[in-house]
């Protein structure tokens, strides 16, 4: 019976350990994005470019899906001081369709797109923040609807 109560006393001390000792796995991320370094000119219209990668063997709808019931990728920005920004100017999509179904035609971004984002800015340094959000699908299955937090670095001389 001691030997018993030892061994529990031995074992029970790992079932309490505290939870950020465990590494929960990290979520899928399908789309990712670098800020990049940008510099336009002061009191100017000009452009920013923002490039996002797809992962491989994954495509994102495009802005302007083919479907009503598909989810349109979409870039929303918070306001910045000494930045005006104009509505985003989204690329044309890549149009794909599944072996299994040649006939529907799919509007996609795959591997890498490039979005513009037009702005007029005081002289100096500025950051923009946002989301990009989107729906990765694969050959298989569209997954859930996913955020990215996107922040665009860019100094206007």
């Amino acid at each position: 019976m001691i030997g018993r109560v030892l061994l529990a006393g031995a074992l029970l001390p790992g079932l309490f350990l505290p939870a950020q000792s465990f590494d929960a796995p990290a979520k899928k991320s399908y789309v990712t994005y670098q800020a990049e370094s940008q510099v336009v000119p002061a009191g100017k219209k000009a452009e920013l470019e923002l490039r996002f990668h797809v992962q491989p063997g994954f495509h994102v709808n495009s802005h302007t899906p083919k479907s009503e019931f598909l989810i349109p990728t979409r870039l929303e920005f918070q306001p910045a001081n000494g930045v005006k920004a104009g509505p985003v100017e989204y690329p044309v999509g890549k149009s794909y369709s599944f072996s299994f179904s040649p006939a529907e035609k799919l509007d996609v971004y795959s591997e890498v797109f490039t979005v513009k984002l037009p702005v007029t800015a005081t002289a100096g340094e500025h950051q923009v923040d946002g989301v990009l959000k989107y729906q990765a699908c694969d050959t298989a299955a569209c997954y859930p609807p996913k955020t990215l937090p996107v922040q665009v670095l860019f100094t206007a001389k």
